[in-house]
């Protein structure tokens, strides 16, 4: 039984992925096939976006940098925590 109570405790849901990368850096990909990265600083339960600090790429090239973005939640593919952007190393 105690095997069950350490199952429970261990399992997290995609809500709590996402409280866990508030303040940390993301990629974003949208359905576009555009990616954003970036500080993530909200986001809401339609999956709507805030993000600081944020780089738009285009097939793989940096083509803007933003300093705050806002994407619409129907819009987005995924979201993944970024080791080593260029946001965090700058």
């Amino acid at each position: 039984m105690s095997g069950s109570g350490d199952k429970t405790s261990n399992t997290k849901t995609p809500a709590d992925f996402l409280k866990s990368i508030r303040g940390r850096p993301v990629v974003v990909k949208l359905n576009s096939g555009v990616d954003y990265r970036g500080i993530l600083a909200c986001l809401d339960g339609y999956m709507n976006i805030a993000m600081e600090q944020t780089e738009e790429y285009v097939n793989g090239q940096l083509k803007n940098k933003y300093g705050d973005a806002f994407i619409r939640g129907n819009n987005v593919l995924y979201i993944s925590t970024s080791k080593g952007t260029s946001a965090e190393g700058a």
